[in-house]
């Protein structure tokens, strides 16, 4: 959840489907303590791996929403320790702990040169995609979203995410950048 209000972000491969194809425009999204609700699709990037979604508001529907704390991805350091959470395989609220590799733009691990990455020591599968990755105090510092390796796993970093927000806006109006990777 990344605010009070609604906005959900997740990663663009999640909401497009296996190789691209899903055009659905609405989603069901699950709160740890309540009922699915619907989001609509407002934004994607698909070279970010990245797209906002906003719960739809029913007049006394919604439960109260509680967004994520952002954390500082950019001061991320090699050894910090970090958790994934998400749906592996179904499981619901599953989380994995493991360590920062390396962060920024530098990493020969790292898919896409030239773009910022956290890479971590953990095993992130199919279901993580899309979820949190958190630093020790619960703080968001990115979304995890592939596996480069047996044990490496690649997250869009929380700074990334936030710019993002940002330029899509609640409304997801920035269509001229929708799609197009930041330059």
């Amino acid at each position: 959840m990344y605010s009070a209000d609604g906005l959900v972000v997740t990663n663009a491969h999640v909401v497009s489907g296996k190789g691209g194809r899903r055009r659905a425009r609405e989603f069901k999204v699950t709160a740890p303590a309540g009922p699915a609700m619907t989001a609509k699709l407002l934004a994607k990037d698909d070279d970010l791996d990245v797209a906002l979604l906003k719960i739809d508001q029913i007049e006394g529907s919604r439960p109260v929403l509680h967004p994520i704390e952002m954390g500082d991805s950019k001061s991320l350091r090699p050894g910090q320790w970090v958790m994934a959470m998400g749906h592996p395989w179904g499981v619901a609220g599953a989380a994995a702990a493991g360590i920062v590799i390396g962060a920024g733009d530098d990493l020969p691990e790292a898919p896409g040169g030239g773009r910022d990455w956290v890479v971590v020591d953990l095993a992130l599968r199919p279901g993580h995609s899309g979820g949190p990755l958190v630093d020790h105090q619960g703080r968001l510092i990115g979304m995890s979203t592939m596996m480069a390796g047996l044990e490496v796993g690649m997250a869009v970093p929380a700074h990334i995410i936030e710019e993002f927000v940002q330029r899509v806006g609640a409304s997801g109006s920035d269509a001229a950048h929708i799609d197009v990777a930041l330059a």
